[in-house]
């Protein structure tokens, strides 16, 4: 009993993946999710109340882990000694970059649901919830440098958000892009790169 249990919820799963991907939340036929699934309307509510919960059992695991991971290695960082922060900026977060991009490329499909095809569920604003955290911490890392010395122009939360965005956005372009490891490390790297060099002009670097 367990055993069938157990299938016919991936089977419910992966008909809601393809489903999802092909159509996004919002377009996707709990129907057709069942019907693909083969199984009846009222066994499909054995397993969840709705479409969005069904959405969220998808992408909820990967949502905690790259958030998770995010959040941790932007709390490690704000721990370390203020005089440790400019030197250990760029290895800090280049580490939580690399573990993202080979963890975006070893969940490929549901990240892409969580990024991409998740408009009218809680999740639609994810990325931009990271650009807010990002933002929040470009700002007091500024107040750091200046607690130390370091001559910082003011610059506007508005900036901030926007160059955080196109950030986080082009990360994510290994997702939409389907890019291969090699490659979407490489690009990253490089793009990391890119947008260091930007940082270190603005703060008159």
């Amino acid at each position: 009993m367990e055993a069938r249990s157990s299938s016919t919820l991936e089977n419910i799963q992966q008909a809601a993946m393809a489903e999802f991907l092909d159509k996004g939340f919002l377009g996707a036929s709990l129907r057709q999710i069942v019907k693909n699934a083969g199984v009846t309307t009222g066994a499909f509510y054995g397993y969840f109340s709705s479409k969005e919960a069904l959405f969220a059992s998808i992408v909820e695991p990967h949502a905690a882990a790259l958030m998770g991971k995010f959040m941790e290695a932007q709390s490690d960082f704000a721990e370390l000694p203020e005089e440790e922060q400019p030197e250990r900026m760029g290895e800090a977060s280049g580490q939580c970059v690399r573990w993202m991009v080979e963890y975006i490329c070893q969940h490929r499909q549901p990240v892409k649901l969580l990024l991409c095809r998740a408009e009218g569920t809680s999740y639609e604003h994810f990325v931009h919830n990271m650009v807010e955290v990002e933002v929040e911490s470009t700002l007091q890392y500024m107040e750091v440098l200046r607690h130390l010395g370091r001559d910082i122009p003011e610059l506007n939360r508005s900036l901030c958000h926007i160059i955080a965005s196109g950030m986080f956005n082009g990360l994510f372009e290994i997702v939409i892009h389907d890019m291969p490891l090699e490659q979407a490390l490489r690009d990253v790297e490089q793009f990391r790169s890119f947008y260091t060099g930007g940082w270190l002009k603005l703060m008159g670097g």
